[in-house]
């Protein structure tokens, strides 16, 4: 990977590209730093670092720490992201946006200018609840936005407004290092955003595990030396996390295809063997976004009308925290099911058998028409669940591991890593492509 990069940074182009990109990134730290007016970000760190382990602690992570100290970029890239998985399903249900997404170029972008609007949308809807959060379950607000009358009106447009244009600047953003820069854009700033949490995670573990173990140890308090041990402990596990993530991410099943020969003029055509790769995480991180959105409402509505006062209601609420059971086990019950729900949407097996028949291909073993569309959804099926599976395993990672150990407050979970390790395989394959691109003479040469 190393090697890779010094090699890109030789090429002119590829350098101006990689600085364009860390020069956006440097940006999107900037702004996570600067706070919104009338916020309390002293109360409101210290409210978020007590509620690690609920959904706010989530998005805290997502932001790069920009939630929990109500900078600008506090909703980050939640707005577009949401907004693309909501295009995305309307495609499959409105007919309209169906064509659109079949008219290739000029297509993609009224699609995408549908994104743009509904992150702004999302963004504004976000920033109410935002803003509604630190005023009634946080108490963050400065005394000047809880004066009565024009302040407080004042202060709740000028807070809601911030968290808005911060998204949508969030955005562009991310689109500039598309067209400018290397690597996906949102996948850049989220990693980015990912990585800056780093820091935190190991000051938690000196403060509260190693320092603390070292220091009993040297004052003769043996009985507590494990506290130095979990540290390595959950050190290996995080080695071991990359390295589970890294190998189910390459991972693919391989559908054999033979094509058959033909005879064009003078020449014979066909006739190879090849192979249909099927990934075993086809969807990502899309059904983990899907399920947290999903389950995070109750913890939403709590932010909008407070705790509840009657016993059933705190019930309810209590059972939607991360640390729960009930939590885990649905969060599990949801990924696998948005994980089939995402593949069925994205691939068609009848299209992919009826591609391979107009191209002269097929399946060994399996005759043309319904019989490969069947053999392909079986596939498609086994490979999906394994997938489920896996994301299960990375996502429900932080949660398990706090609720067998009592462990909270580590910022970097399993699906950070599967988001921070993605983007770099990504990122490394995007420019080893474009340097391939730019020594390849041609067959003009």
């Amino acid at each position: 990977m190393f090697q890779i990069l010094r090699n890109a940074w030789k090429i002119t182009d590829l350098r101006k590209k990689i600085l364009f990109t860390v020069f956006i990134l440097l940006i999107f730290r900037v702004g996570s730093a600067i706070t919104v007016p009338f916020v309390d970000t002293a109360v409101l760190a210290s409210q978020m670092k007590a509620n690690t382990n609920d959904f706010m602690g989530y998005l805290s992570m997502m932001s790069g720490g920009g939630f929990s100290n109500a900078s600008l970029f506090a909703l980050s890239i939640t707005p577009y992201i949401n907004a693309s998985i909501i295009i995305q399903l309307l495609t499959v249900a409105i007919p309209y946006l169906e064509r659109l997404s079949k008219e290739g170029e000029a297509g993609r972008k009224k699609l995408g200018q549908f994104t743009r609007y509904g992150t702004v949308i999302l963004g504004l809807m976000l920033g109410i609840a935002y803003y509604f959060m630190v005023r009634n379950q946080y108490g963050a607000l400065t005394y000047a936005a809880n004066q009565p009358g024009f302040a407080r009106w004042f202060a709740a447009i000028t807070i809601v407004l911030c968290f808005t244009a911060g998204s949508s600047l969030m955005m562009w953003l991310g689109e500039q290092i598309n067209e400018k820069g290397i690597g996906n854009g949102i996948s850049m700033l989220l990693f980015a955003g990912i990585l800056s949490r780093i820091p935190a995670g190991a000051d938690f573990l000196w403060k509260n595990f190693w320092h603390a173990g070292l220091k009993q140890v040297i004052d003769g308090q043996t009985s507590q030396i494990w506290n130095a041990v979990i540290v390595v402990a959950i050190l290996a596990l995080f080695l071991a996390m990359i390295g589970f993530i890294v190998f189910m991410s390459d991972a693919e099943r391989r559908i054999p295809v033979q094509y058959a020969k033909k005879v064009v003029g003078r020449k014979m055509y066909g006739g190879q063997s090849t192979h249909m790769p099927i990934k075993v995480n086809m969807s990502g991180v899309m059904p983990i976004i899907l399920a947290v959105s999903i389950l995070s409402l109750p913890s939403i509505l709590v932010t909008f009308f407070g705790e509840p006062k009657k016993a059933f209601w705190q019930a309810v609420v209590g059972a939607f925290a991360q640390d729960s059971w009930f939590y885990i086990i649905l969060y599990a019950l949801m990924i696998v099911g948005f994980a089939f729900f995402y593949v069925t949407i994205q691939y068609n097996p009848v299209e992919m058998a009826n591609n391979l028949r107009k191209n002269g291909g097929a399946i060994p073993g399996q005759r043309p028409g319904k019989p490969t569309a069947d053999f392909i959804k079986r596939v498609l099926n086994k490979v999906t669940f394994i997938g489920a599976l896996f994301l299960g395993v990375v996502a429900l990672f932080p949660s398990v591991f706090g609720k067998l150990t009592g462990i909270y407050g580590l910022t970097i979970g399993g699906t950070s890593i599967m988001i921070v390790v993605g983007v770099a395989l990504e990122t490394v394959q995007q420019i080893e492509s474009q340097m391939m691109m730019r020594h390849y003479k041609g067959f003009l040469d």
